[in-house]
């Protein structure tokens, strides 16, 4: 299968002002040598994604208006860098060189338990502790439910019909008419999309993701042996232009990819939320390329500034078909304790998965359906708080970053839990691997993507105390300093 090709007018967008350096005239450097920075950026930055062929040279030269020899010198300083890889009669392949990949030996990921001091903050992962009371209540009322079970073997392979009307009528009320055979109970959203994976994809086979993604969604893409194809997504532009929707169309086409998992709701890392248009062009790609779309909804409702519109699945002709899947959960809007997730598809669909699932459970915990049916009738409230809860402490993260770190750039989006930080210096892994001698927990930038990429980025989650946040802040800028420190020791001296 041919490699899949970027586009000329698309690489010609994100490189920006490709010839412009901060603190030096543009005539400083030769041109060639800029755009070969350019692009080098761009593959660091996760928009080039690895493995991605260039636009040939002729198509390039004439898109930014360069000679076709610059553009060869250009290709020529990445291919000795070790960043392009080419065959004869075949284009230029983006790679990555051995000495820009995280050292697995200098920057071993901290282990949660493994001896860190107390008063570490864990900035890890993106979710919050529970809403005490609601939970107590909500387990309450199942236990008062239980007895009507215990008569009953109590494996429900397709859950508790109970819960399923539950969120069959979230659905509805969203703008997209659901029945309760449209959905299967789960055992979180990460199992609802692992059992997607093992019914409706095989070995090889290509999925494209956004870049960046869901850490684990990309390892569960991996474990069932399937090829994620990233396609950037650029903060940026805003929630109508993150999404590159000309960019997933093309890689549908060009790797024949059989599914696709995005996170269009308040996407994990970034927070950014696609609009209406957006929704509808997605969904009529996914039928035009007849590509598998998975939606994930886990962060739907955790908007801060705006709600989502309406569901993808809307835009979906019949409202569930077979090109359309959402799955969602009750980790991130009431407790990541309570694994209770969904999926929502075609009934068609359902019954296939659910005679999929024997191979691996048999169900999920009746307790925690019914546990998770009273939360979701019983919502408003609490997740009111919990919106309110998160923009406080996003407004304390944004201002501790802004005095401590005012030279990192953060993309704040409508909802979610985190804050997506571009750095100054490509030093993400280290960072993270440092940060817990100074106070606090990361997850480096490439766990979000796809073969080392966002080495500049990190996500930093808004989800503990403000109180946790402003240390961890400071502890993050304590390793940073002494990073930068280390950099510049190591660069030569200049001789004069």
């Amino acid at each position: 299968m041919m490699n899949r090709v970027l586009g000329a007018r698309s690489l010609s967008r994100d490189l920006g002002n490709w010839q412009d350096e901060p603190g030096r005239r543009s005539t400083a450097r030769p041109v060639y040598r800029a755009l070969a920075a350019g692009i080098r950026l761009l593959v660091h930055d996760g928009r080039i994604p690895l493995g991605v062929a260039l636009p040939s040279e002729r198509e390039l030269a004439a898109v930014l208006g360069l000679s076709r020899t610059t553009i060869t010198s250009a290709y020529a300083l990445l291919r000795d860098e070790g960043y392009l890889t080419s065959r004869q009669g075949s284009r230029s392949t983006v790679v990555l060189p051995d000495d820009a990949r995280p050292n697995g030996l200098m920057f071993r990921p901290h282990q949660p338990g493994s001896g860190s001091a107390a008063g570490v903050v864990d900035l890890s992962y993106a979710a919050m502790a529970a809403p005490s009371e609601a939970v107590a209540s909500a387990y309450d009322s199942a236990l008062q439910q239980l007895p009507y079970f215990l008569s009953t073997h109590g494996m429900e392979p397709m859950g508790v019909e109970g819960l399923r009307e539950v969120v069959a009528a979230r659905y509805t009320a969203r703008g997209v008419a659901t029945s309760p055979d449209q959905i299967m109970i789960t055992s979180g959203a990460q199992h609802a999309l692992r059992l997607l994976l093992d019914a409706m994809t095989a070995p090889g086979e290509r999925i494209l993701v956004d870049h960046p993604t869901y850490p684990n969604a990309l390892e569960a893409i991996r474990r069932v042996g399937a090829r994620p194809v990233p396609v950037p997504v650029r903060p940026e532009g805003g929630g109508e232009m993150a999404w590159d929707l000309e960019g997933i169309r093309n890689a549908a086409r060009q790797t024949a990819a059989r599914m696709a998992y995005l996170i269009p709701d308040f996407h994990n890392p970034t927070g950014m939320c696609l609009d209406e248009l957006g929704r509808a062009e997605l969904t009529q790609i996914a039928r035009d390329t007849r590509m598998l779309l998975v939606v994930d909804e886990t962060m739907v409702d955790l908007w801060l500034d705006a709600p989502a519109p309406g569901p993808v699945a809307a835009h979906s002709r019949g409202g569930a078909k077979a090109d359309m899947v959402t799955i969602g959960s009750t980790a991130k809007s009431f407790w990541g304790g309570l694994r209770v997730g969904w999926i929502r598809a075609d009934p068609a669909l359902i019954t296939r998965l659910v005679g999929a699932r024997a191979a691996t459970d048999l169900g999920t915990p009746v307790m925690d359906q019914l546990a998770a049916a009273y939360l979701l009738a019983n919502d408003t409230d609490v997740l009111e708080q919990r919106r309110e809860q998160l923009r406080g402490q996003r407004a304390t993260l944004l201002a501790a970053l802004a005095d401590r770190l005012p030279d990192w750039e953060p993309t704040v989006g409508t909802g979610g839990m985190s804050l997506w930080m571009r750095m100054t210096a490509p030093v993400s892994t280290a960072l993270a691997a440092s940060a817990p001698n100074h106070g606090a927990i990361l997850a480096a930038g490439p766990r979000f993507g796809v073969e080392g990429a966002f080495e500049r980025f990190l996500r930093i989650p808004y989800a503990r105390s403000s109180e946790e946040l402003v240390r961890g802040v400071d502890a993050i800028a304590s390793a940073y300093d002494l990073l930068a420190l280390d950099r510049t020791r190591a660069e030569p001296s200049l001789v004069v």
